[in-house]
């Protein structure tokens, strides 16, 4: 994200400062109400181990990742810290992990469809959802500001739950697919998933690298249809 503005950085530093604000604003919003989401089911499905550590908080310090963040401000993608959870205190084993999983990116759209309120209600002209013209939020008037700000709230609560949505370790789709592998398969699924995470990371270095847009390819499409029916935009 902040990569691809670079060359605001250097025409326009107030902009870029701005901007750099206001996706750190929103990314941290979107991360606490995801790993707290997580926190939250699994406590109500018996497990206490998050909340002994301090993470049903809403507090952003106990959820924030320093690599997720970076991530998430450099490229557009990222994640928080992952809450733990102990399967052994959970009554229906991967069926409630599946849930605990799947808590944290239904928060997050969830919370983009309640943000989305009053642009689906004609209150506001949502402007900033143009990502071409995301550098340049916060330029008019009290409610474009408003809007800008909502704006970038609904981009990256959209974007974290479809983000950590891909079925890959050490994300939560990975989590939520093995609710629903047949017990007779799980130790081949949990084998092909220890593979996860180095193909997710050669995936976001190419990306990067190469400017492929393996990621966004996947995320885009599902990105602006939620976005259309969160604000009818």
């Amino acid at each position: 994200m902040l990569l691809g503005s670079f060359q605001l950085l250097q025409d326009d530093p107030s902009s870029f400062v701005r901007l750099a604000v206001l996706i750190a604003f929103s990314l941290v919003t979107a991360v606490t109400v995801h790993e707290f989401s997580h926190a939250l089911v699994a406590t109500g499905l018996g497990d206490n181990t998050a909340r002994s550590l301090g993470r049903l908080s809403l507090n952003p310090k106990r959820h924030l990742d320093p690599s997720g963040t970076i991530m998430i401000l450099a490229a557009g993608f990222g994640w928080g810290k992952p809450v733990p959870v102990d399967p052994k205190q959970l009554s229906r084993g991967h069926t409630d992990t599946a849930l605990v999983a799947a808590a944290g990116p239904l928060s997050n759209l969830i919370v983009a469809f309640l943000l989305a309120i009053p642009f689906k209600a004609g209150l506001l002209v949502p402007a900033g959802l143009s990502l071409d013209r995301v550098a340049y939020v916060m330029t008019g008037g009290l409610s474009d500001g408003i809007a800008d700000i909502l704006a970038l709230l609904i981009f990256f609560n959209l974007l974290l739950g479809i983000f950590n949505l891909i079925p890959l370790a050490p994300l939560d789709g990975s989590r939520v697919m093995a609710g629903f592998v047949p017990s007779e398969h799980f130790a081949a699924y949990s084998k092909v998933q220890r593979n996860g995470p180095a193909l997710l990371v050669a995936i976001v270095m190419l990306d990067c690298a190469l400017g492929l847009g393996i990621l966004w390819t996947v995320i885009g499409p599902i990105l602006r249809t939620l976005t259309t029916l969160a604000t009818g935009y």
